[in-house]
């Protein structure tokens, strides 16, 4: 061990005493994978450490973040390195280093990678003080008066165990003031409550909610910049466990670094953005019950007006609360839905894809002041280009997907591996002016609503929209009614409150029926009912306009009706029959390969193999992806279903490199 003088024992004595200084050892988890098989290293510290404290050390040339994870008891048999900056004078809180731990296990990642995710980028660079007026509004709603349903809901959160509950609220039933006291609750025993949501967009109103009534919030989302991120984190870090935070953002903002955790609400938790797609391919609503069981006596709350299936099914199995919230929290109008078959041409008269109900609806709301929303799950401006004369297609030469036109830039575009193409004034193959462009997308609906409506302030939401024109950043003039028709993909139905909102159109209610995935009904009964339950919460009346190609269809019928027990009951019995979560564990397998020769071999080969070797599983496939190319590669997919989800893990541990494995998959697709 170092030997050093200490300036205490020459201020004491006057003569310089030689003492021998204490080394400790530590193993410390690269947030970088240095050895796939080995998570973490030892290093030594000459002063004591906490586990979860935030360090640099030394990787061969390279200097990495680490997380001190473990303490060696005795010194090593092998030479160390020195642990070489401490980041941050607080440590991670400990029920956050064990959720490090599950996530690895449970999704079979390495847990450098599981760190990557939890911890910010930049953890090791220092941020200047970044003072920026919050552009959030605030609701002049600061007292709160529950109803009756509101009061049983928020009682059974309070006094019942710690745990999860399901809160099905239908739309408009005040979900969101039951999550305000129940954060109030948590913050009188000195509490933080963290506060999920599906989308960026929705965050600026809960935060506009819960700013009257708590003054210490802390938001985050991919929209704030990386330094922004990190101090927000850094604040989190840094709060006595005795003061309380509300956090809000989306589904990253589940690993703020909060000490004392009472409460953790998902809000609309039936969006499949709760899963995260790269690895670790986690489920927000799962890793949130785990993160409370962590916390000892904290909550979950998961609200939505149409819970998932599997989670509906689960919460009821188990005996976890299914707390109903079946009126709406005030009195409103009532909603009048107008289902049009788009197979009948005398209801489009005026226009080839707006039926005439939808038109006179946008002219009736426009002239009295109110807005109109139009939803369309499809960007761009036409899914399809082709010649009339040959019938050439437009397609992706590395995905071989239809080309979609984006007639604002001129261009054709592929939405998977973003290829892009200036459009032919006539047909590559036979030399033919005959260029069609077929099918309707979200900007072709901007442009035509435009020229038929040219005095209405028009704003378009989607994909392809700038980021400065997002919904989060313009959410004060949607709800402030500054807009007066918002067209846009599936972001705009996920739970946004627009008192002004008085009419909705879906142009085209079908389109996801074809999907050839399981829960395909389920997100369409989904999407449907969210996005008509963004009119009739207020006192004036509100009017759906449904279009759909399939009206007598029984999800169109249920979601028409807000019948989610008659869609649930439907829905359970397919999942069985068909051996379906939640009556089986799903793991997706994927590989992709140069030749199409490779990528069956190899997956022929797998299938092979998993057969022989986990008979207790059953194999589906091996077939082409549903997205066959990308990016110039073959790719071809198992599904593997079993009733013990340990046979997947062990499963996914051990494919070989160049698999892709997915547990719980939110698609098959």
């Amino acid at each position: 061990m170092p030997l050093v003088y200490t300036s205490r024992a020459q201020a004491c004595s006057g003569i310089c005493s030689i003492v021998e200084v204490m080394s400790f050892y530590y193993l410390v988890a690269p947030t970088t994978v240095v050895r796939a098989t080995e998570p973490a290293f030892t290093y030594s510290s000459d002063t004591e450490l906490a586990l979860g404290t935030l360090v640099r050390v030394s990787v061969g040339k390279k200097v990495l973040n680490g997380v001190v994870i473990r303490a060696v008891a005795q010194k090593p048999s092998f030479a160390t390195k020195p642990i070489e900056a401490v980041l941050a004078p607080d440590p991670l809180p400990v029920p956050l280093l064990k959720l490090a731990d599950w996530l690895s296990a449970y999704y079979a990642t390495h847990l450098a990678t599981v760190l990557q995710t939890i911890l910010p980028s930049g953890m090791h660079k220092t941020r200047r003080d970044a003072k920026h007026a919050s552009s959030h509004p605030i609701r002049n709603r600061a007292h709160i008066v529950l109803n009756g349903e509101q009061q049983a809901a928020l009682d059974a959160i309070k006094t019942g165990p710690a745990g999860t509950v399901l809160l099905h609220g239908v739309t408009g039933s005040g979900k969101t003031a039951v999550y305000i006291e129940a954060a109030k609750y948590q913050a009188e025993s000195g509490k933080s409550t963290i506060v999920l949501v599906p989308e960026i967009a929705l965050t600026p109103q809960l935060v506009a909610e819960f700013a009257n009534h708590f003054n210490n919030l802390v938001v985050t989302h991919s929209g704030l910049t990386e330094a922004q991120r990190h101090q927000a984190w850094q604040k989190a870090l840094a709060q006595p466990p005795t003061e309380p935070l509300v956090v809000i953002g989306p589904r990253s903002a589940l690993f703020m670094p909060v000490a004392n955790l009472g409460l953790i609400v998902v809000d609309e938790a039936h969006e499949p953005s709760y899963k995260q797609e790269q690895a670790p391919r986690y489920s927000a609503l799962r890793a949130a019950t785990v993160l409370a069981g962590y916390h000892k006596m904290a909550r979950v709350v998961l609200g939505s007006a149409t819970p998932s299936v599997t989670d509906y099914y689960l919460a009821q199995k188990t005996g976890s609360h299914v707390l109903r919230l079946a009126q709406p929290a005030v009195k409103s109008a009532p909603v009048v839905a107008d289902v049009i078959d788009l197979k009948r041409k005398d209801l489009f008269r005026k226009h080839r894809f707006f039926s005439d109900a939808l038109l006179a609806g946008v002219q009736e709301s426009l002239d009295a002041g109110h807005q109109t929303l139009l939803f369309h799950n499809r960007r761009g401006t036409a899914p399809t280009t082709m010649c009339e004369h040959c019938g050439w297609l437009a397609e992706c030469p590395t995905c071989f997907l239809p080309l979609t036109l984006h007639a604002d830039s001129h261009i054709l575009r592929c939405h998977l591996c973003n290829y892009q193409l200036p459009v032919p004034p006539s047909c590559p193959s036979c030399g033919e002016p005959t260029i069609l462009f077929k099918g309707i997308g979200t900007k072709l609906i901007e442009a035509e609503i435009t020229k038929l409506f040219p005095k209405a302030r028009i704003a378009r939401f989607d994909a392809d929209t700038h980021q400065s024109q997002a919904v989060h950043n313009r959410y004060q003039e949607l709800y402030d009614g500054h807009i007066d028709i918002l067209i846009g993909t599936q972001m705009l139905a996920k739970g946004l409150d627009l008192p002004n909102l008085r009419l909705v159109g879906v142009v085209q209610a079908d389109s996801g029926l074809i999907l050839p995935d399981f829960q395909s009904e389920e997100r369409v009964f989904q999407l449907l009912y969210q996005v008509m339950g963004r009119v009739g919460r207020g006192t004036l009346p509100g009017r759906v306009v449904i279009q759909t190609f399939q009206p007598d269809h029984p999800i169109v019928k249920a979601a028409v009706a807000r019948d989610y027990s008659a869609f649930y009951q439907a829905e359970i019995k397919k999942r069985e029959n068909g051996h379906f979560p939640p009556f089986r564990f799903l793991l997706k397998l994927s590989c992709s390969y140069k030749t199409e020769a490779g990528a069956v071999n190899a997956s022929m080969k797998m299938a092979k193999l998993l057969r022989s070797e986990h008979p207790q599983v059953e194999v589906l496939g091996p077939t082409p992806s549903f997205y066959e190319r990308m990016g110039g590669a073959y790719r071809w997919q198992l599904v593997v279903k079993s009733t013990r989800r340990s046979d997947l893990i062990a499963i996914a541990a051990s494919v070989p490199a160049g698999w892709q494995a997915d547990l719980d998959p939110s698609s098959l697709l």
